[in-house]
């Protein structure tokens, strides 16, 4: 006897059908995030929750990221004229993720909704 539940898949020992051995049914998959530029690399930063587990990332907790992981870090290497750049996921354009990176960056963000948009099909 085989059933599946969300992302776990039980199945029935023979010699007591009770009892189920769980075992995942995909493996677990893992969210990283990097900053390049010319002088070196910040990160990588890894979205887990409070209990050290992966989670996927939204809207809160990339910008949570970038106020608590990106932006010291920044802080800590001499950049000037920093422009910014990322892509048109869905976390990265969150209203408050647009929000705090346009008082931080200004005119020099390179996104979707940003005052520079990013270009549709781009391959960067």
């Amino acid at each position: 006897m085989a059933t599946s539940t969300n992302k776990t898949a039980a199945f029935g020992v023979k010699s007591n059908p009770q009892v189920y051995d769980k075992t995942p049914l995909y493996p677990e998959k893992l969210t990283m995030c990097c900053a390049l530029w010319a002088s070196g690399i910040i990160g990588p930063y890894f979205f887990k929750n409070d209990e050290d587990h992966n989670v996927s990332v939204n809207g809160d907790r990339y910008t949570a990221m970038i106020t608590s992981f990106f932006i010291p870090e920044l802080n800590n290497h001499d950049v000037q004229e920093l422009w910014f750049q990322q892509d048109g996921a869905t976390c990265h354009t969150a209203r408050t993720t647009i929000d705090l990176l346009k008082d931080t960056f200004g005119d020099r963000l390179i996104s979707r909704f940003g005052p520079v948009n990013w270009p549709p099909r781009s391959c960067d």
